[in-house]
């Protein structure tokens, strides 16, 4: 049993196991939201906030956890993020007042702000450089894998255990895996940890991260990504025939899953993270220009998914490809939580907005605009790293 918690192997999927179970702490609470309304009653436009919460807390402490992981240590940070997230699903198990659950989702963001900092920085380093593409695009797969999942189980859960039973089986989820990483994860030397940063020093600090070309980067592009995927998740299905449209929500982010992990894994060898990165999106602009003369299509939809797959799996990979050392990992990683929070704020009413007043043009106007927009921050700061290395 201990040659197995050993194995590198072994710890990258655990770190993604763990990365299911942040995810989890959105879908829990999305793939039931209609029956959390009927619920808590007349909550009006409030019952939204419990789904938004936990986007709030990254949109605000997105990179500060990446400081804290620096301070902290990295495996710390993660084992307390699972062991919090497991009381806040414990407590939510007894459906607490409505006040009481938004306080639990806003704490909840703070443990989901822990995990998917530290777990990628910790796959990242526990990986070869050979295996780092494809254990990070694994990586890139625990959101659309959770929501599938739960979606899936949620029927029977609710059926048999009531509003209840998704956070109690979440809860025990995470106190299994903050145990094993316990046990599983080596310990860090926290002797050489600069001293804890003062406000000023963290506004400095995020100042100088989103300065770099080379930390800064995967965030940048990731946030032109998040402020189209989830959106699109939400708007498209709603333009294609009602008897497809369930299809067309399942079928999406499936394929971008199935792409990223076949022929993003693929590329990732002969190619750099961030050429695949543009690629994607350059397959992705093809694809809409399409639209205007074709309309709206199921397997246009799929197909545009399985292009965004590629820059799913290769902004992960494109951390460590960059950062060298740990430190400037941990803060690459809370840069992509800060910018891919507040694209996921920001899409949904932007396309919605959109597709209401002109889906044949404005619609793919917004997306090619997104698209272009992030070929051309990374090939900037591609110029801007050259730059920096002749400096």
């Amino acid at each position: 049993m201990s040659s197995i918690l050993r194995s590198p192997l072994f710890k990258v999927l655990a770190l993604w196991a763990a990365g299911l179970g942040a995810a989890a702490q959105f879908a829990k609470i999305v793939v039931i939201f209609p029956e959390l309304q009927a619920y808590y009653g007349e909550t009006g436009a409030a019952s939204g906030y419990l789904v938004s919460l936990i986007s709030v807390m990254g949109m605000v402490l997105g990179l500060v956890a990446g400081l804290i992981a620096i301070q902290l240590g990295v495996r710390r940070l993660l084992i307390s993020g699972l062991y919090l997230g497991a009381a806040v699903s414990a407590w939510q198990t007894m459906l607490p007042g409505f006040e009481w659950m938004l306080a639990s989702r806003l704490l909840e963001g703070v443990s989901h702000l822990a995990i998917v900092v530290s777990a990628p920085t910790l796959i990242a380093q526990l990986s070869t450089p050979r295996h780092q593409p494809k254990a990070l695009t694994l990586w890139g797969t625990y959101f659309g894998v959770a929501f599938a999942g739960i979606a899936l189980a949620a029927p029977f859960v609710l059926q048999t255990a009531g509003l209840g039973g998704l956070p109690a089986i979440h809860a025990v989820y995470m106190a299994f895996f903050a145990v094993l990483l316990t046990f599983a994860l080596p310990t860090e030397d926290h002797r050489a940890a600069p001293p804890w940063p003062s406000p000023a020093d963290i506004f400095r600090r995020h100042v100088a991260a989103y300065a770099s070309p080379f930390i800064a980067a995967p965030a940048l592009g990731w946030l032109f990504y998040t402020l189209t995927f989830v959106s699109m998740l939400t708007v498209l299905p709603t333009m294609v025939d009602p008897s497809q449209r369930a299809f067309a929500a399942a079928a999406m982010p499936m394929a971008s899953i199935v792409s990223s992990m076949t022929l993003g894994n693929l590329l990732l060898g002969p190619f750099r993270a961030v050429t695949v990165i543009i690629t994607g999106f350059i397959i992705a602009i093809a694809l809409i220009l399409v639209f205007p003369f074709t309309g709206p299509g199921v397997w246009l939809f799929i197909a545009l998914f399985a292009a965004l797959g590629l820059v799913q799996g290769a902004t992960f990979a494109a951390v460590p490809q960059l950062n060298i050392s740990l430190e400037d990992r941990a803060l690459a990683n809370g840069g992509i939580a800060q910018t891919g929070n507040i694209g996921n704020a920001l899409g949904t009413p932007a396309l919605l907005a959109v597709a209401s007043t002109d889906p044949a043009i404005g619609l793919p106007a917004m997306l090619i605009g997104c698209y272009v927009l992030a070929i051309a921050v990374h090939l900037y700061q591609a110029r801007s790293r050259i730059r920096a290395q002749k400096a």
